[in-house]
């Protein structure tokens, strides 16, 4: 929606929301100029949407009597976006939020103009995002509604995590503040009893989960963007640097996004650098590409390579 339309709707509210209104204080809260609100004036005039001035100390800028802006005032552009992101929210959380989807997406083309129905019909035919989960979002489920349950009502769970880190499940009461889907998985963000610190847990690796009566409270300086943002400045990081052979190189061209760096040589080989979580994850990257690749650095990668290429060759033998 360009910045004028914006501008219109949220002045139309405005004057709905108190009227009597003064020219500087309006044009203030839109950030412009005395002289473009009175423009802007103009322009509602032109779509028939009635505002009038009263002089005096108490006078101001207010809509007609009785006007009330239509329920739904939007353009093709925007019908569309509304529409898309009913989409999104049906592919994202399947049949928790499936029905009230679909039904929020009848409701808006049965009110919508032609022109507008018409952008939202092909936009559902051609504008499409699917495939976002890596995981089964039907036997995840049952999880996401008691995790979205806890998060809206404030109720600690209880569940049995299987951390990366260990082999055995965990036990943890964790409070939960948000549920995130990042990198085609669902996580739960929230503060773990057992580690005394906020955490984020994969909802693919919760074997098990129960809501409790206990309630708490979230910090009122907690802030999910914020908190996502430092984690992922945090995580540590292994940056590593390999080699594609000649004959693989088109496998490095077409992988890019892949890479940190990429260094085409005159020899027809590629290197490229990128970084991992760690050196295991590092390590079954590389062996993903078997002996189409060498690891030029660091040396304990090249090492724990080599120790598994040796033991798969054993497993084979």
């Amino acid at each position: 929606m360009s910045t004028t339309a914006t501008r219109l709707i949220t002045l139309i509210m405005l004057l709905q929301r108190q009227p009597n209104q003064k020219a500087a204080d309006l044009a203030a809260e839109l950030g412009i100029s005395v002289r473009s609100l009175h423009r802007y004036f103009g322009m509602l005039d032109e779509m028939g949407v009635p505002v009038y001035a009263e002089r005096g100390p108490y006078g101001g800028f207010s809509l007609v009597r009785g006007y009330k802006m239509p329920p739904l005032m939007l353009t093709p552009d925007e019908a569309v976006a509304v529409a898309l992101g009913a989409g999104m929210v049906a592919e994202l959380w399947g049949q928790i939020y499936h029905e009230p989807a679909h039904g929020a997406l009848a409701k808006l083309e049965n009110l919508l103009p032609d022109e507008q129905r018409q952008e939202v019909a092909w936009a559902r035919r051609s504008l499409v995002a699917t495939g976002m989960h890596r995981s089964d979002l039907e036997a995840l489920a049952p999880r996401l509604e008691k995790l979205r349950r806890g998060v809206r009502e404030h109720r600690r769970v209880r569940l049995l995590y299987r951390s990366s880190s260990s082999p055995h499940p965990e036990r943890r009461d964790v409070d939960p503040y948000a549920l995130v889907h990042r990198w085609g998985w669902w996580y739960l963000v929230g503060y773990c009893h057992l580690r005394q610190e906020l955490r984020t847990f994969r909802v693919d690796r919760i074997d098990s989960l129960d809501l409790t009566d206990q309630v708490f409270q979230v910090p009122d300086d907690f802030d999910i963007q914020a908190y996502l943002l430092k984690e992922g400045q945090s995580q540590p990081q292994a940056r590593a640097r390999i080699c594609f052979a000649a004959d693989a190189a088109h496998v490095a061209l077409y992988n890019r996004a892949t890479w940190e760096t990429v260094d085409e040589r005159s020899d027809g080989t590629v290197e490229v650098t990128f970084l991992a979580p760690d050196l295991t994850w590092a390590a079954s990257t590389v062996l993903a590409y078997g002996p189409a690749v060498t690891v030029l650095e660091p040396q304990v990668l090249r090492q724990m390579v080599a120790e598994s290429a040796r033991a798969i060759l054993d497993l084979y033998a």
